[in-house]
């Protein structure tokens, strides 16, 4: 099994993370989003659900020490360690065709919808649901009226978080295209896997 992956930018890379084993997801440049996706191995139908986390841990986001939990309420991952200020998102569905319509793009653009599927699909996985993604460095701000908003991350080159799984489970980091919002300040870059 490899213990490392790099994911060029734009792309997405699936791993496989047995019960009770940890892997860092690696921002390699800085400022860069990473859509983050986890799927039982026994049942791709049972995922990580932000919807479901969020209730699990009474925030918007865990802290490290806490989990997150599938859509059947199980805990799937458990948030080990954050070298970054701690700020990411579990509020913004991920990229996809329609939103780079709607940004005025014409023709085909990289997303993080498409990333999973296919990244699912070359394991055999034809057919999955797309859920809310754990978005790592990613800022999106709340502020008063409820609005929200989209800045630039300020991580740093080899800034990381850590994960345990708590079952088997397949892995999905996308290092999202986004290039049309503040994001990713408007240059996706590469990002990593590494299994410890």
């Amino acid at each position: 099994m490899q213990s490392y992956v790099e994911v060029p930018a734009r792309e997405a890379r699936a791993v496989a993370v047995l019960k009770g084993a940890s892997f860092k997801v690696i921002d390699l440049e800085g400022g860069q989003v990473v859509d983050l996706f986890a799927f039982s191995t026994d049942e791709v139908r049972e995922y990580q659900s932000a919807e479901h986390t969020r209730v699990h841990v009474k925030r918007l986001f865990p802290r490290v020490g806490e989990q997150f939990v599938t859509n059947r309420r199980r805990p799937i991952l458990t948030f080990e360690e954050d070298t970054t200020d701690g700020v990411h998102d579990m509020l913004c569905a991920s990229c996809d065709a329609t939103r780079y319509a709607m940004l005025g793009v014409q023709g085909w653009h990289a997303s993080c919808q498409e990333n999973l599927t296919t990244a699912m699909a070359a394991l055999g996985h034809g057919k999955v649901e797309v859920p809310q993604p754990i978005n790592l460095f990613m800022d999106i701000p709340v502020y008063e009226d409820a609005s929200i908003d989209w800045r630039a991350k300020k991580t740093k080159a080899g800034d990381y978080v850590r994960f345990r799984a708590e079952m088997d489970c397949i892995v999905v980091a996308s290092a999202c295209p986004q290039d049309l919002t503040d994001i990713n300040n408007n240059e996706p870059s590469r990002i990593g896997i590494e299994l410890c």
